[in-house]
């Protein structure tokens, strides 16, 4: 998989008095990548593109090296108890994604080059919280893989949750570009997540992130350097072929992974859904898009707010879910399946 380079470079001022950014605007000014100064890295604008698709992909290609300025951590419920993000955006291409809308007009990728600071925050809300352990997720609303060739960050937030009592860290990535990871000082501390699907779903719907086999691969070199190992399976999909689809995504997973990883090992199992707003970024950006999104062959969700989502309908969503806790049981009898939904 290539590496994520972008075409338009965005530096707050206050960014390169940081090592961080001063190094990385040192580098794109020597590959010659355009360079613009922005106040805030929350309002970009110069970005070009004469139609909705051509301007949302040019955003994808858009890096914004930035300062976090907001420190009150979100809530980050069921997987963690708050979220702990060094950067925000992903350049990949999922046709699903959620972030789609929760990014809404600022689909470009901003790395924030604080990190000790923020770092600094994560001990604050552990100190507060003691004796009880806390949890934090890096990837809410992010890959972080996919830019810390660039930042190094995500190797600075495991050492520092190695050295923790009772901060631990998880994330999830599309990306295989984990090698700069395997010998960080991780003390099982950070539990390493890939996002990973079959063949069909990666290979119609996931552009511009690592393929099938990659990050397969890529897990198999987690498993080894000894973190705690899960997979987010999702979003799930019915199609032709799609019992066989999964059950060669957790043959081939199996084949990877020491004997160890099996043994603390889990699996985070989400259904295709969308919303009637989803659809219409999707269709507006990807047109061409196989995604099936009728909503007369799904049930709808009612969620928070008033608002909610189109799943599948029950009997279909029982059989992803049987079909996938089965092979789940039948080749990792010991990992632990946290939810379907």
């Amino acid at each position: 998989m290539p590496k994520f380079e972008p075409d338009l470079v965005f530096f707050e001022p206050q960014a390169l008095e940081f090592e961080v950014g001063a190094r990385l605007h040192q580098m794109f000014k020597d590959q010659g990548v355009p360079i613009q100064i922005t106040a805030s890295h929350n309002r970009i604008i110069g970005i070009p593109g004469d139609t909705p698709q051509q301007a949302y992909r040019n955003a994808k290609s858009t890096l914004v090296v930035g300062i976090k300025k907001t420190m009150k951590l979100e809530t980050s419920k069921p997987s963690a108890d708050f979220a702990l993000p060094a950067s925000t955006g992903c350049p990949g291409h999922c046709h699903y994604c959620y972030l789609q809308t929760t990014m809404g007009k600022k689909p470009y990728v901003r790395v924030y080059v604080n990190i000790d600071e923020i770092l600094e925050t994560a001990q604050t809300y552990i100190d507060e919280r003691a004796p009880e352990p806390t949890v934090f997720e890096a990837a809410c609303t992010s890959d972080p893989i996919a830019v810390e060739y660039l930042t190094g960050n995500m190797k600075r937030m495991i050492e520092f949750f190695g050295q923790s009592e009772l901060g631990s860290l998880r994330f999830v990535t599309k990306y295989n570009e984990v090698d700069s990871l395997l010998d960080a000082k991780h003390n099982g501390k950070t539990r390493f997540r890939f996002s990973i699907n079959s063949r069909y779903v990666i290979k119609n719907f996931e552009p511009g992130v690592s393929n099938f086999d990659e990050r397969i691969e890529a897990a198999g070199k987690i498993a080894k350097a000894g973190y705690p190992l899960g997979f987010i399976l999702a979003p799930l999909m019915i199609y032709d072929g799609w019992r066989e689809g999964y059950r060669e995504l957790i043959e081939n997973l199996s084949q990877v992974l020491v004997p160890e990883a099996k043994r603390d090992l889990t699996f985070e199992l989400i259904q295709h859904r969308f919303t009637a707003t989803a659809k219409k970024i999707i269709l507006e950006r990807y047109p061409k898009t196989k995604l099936e999104m009728n909503e007369e062959q799904r049930k709808y969700k009612w969620g928070k707010y008033g608002r909610g989502k189109w799943v599948y309908q029950p009997d279909d969503a029982q059989a992803l879910d049987m079909h996938l806790r089965a092979l789940i049981e039948e080749y990792f009898p010991e990992a632990r399946v946290d939810y379907f939904t």
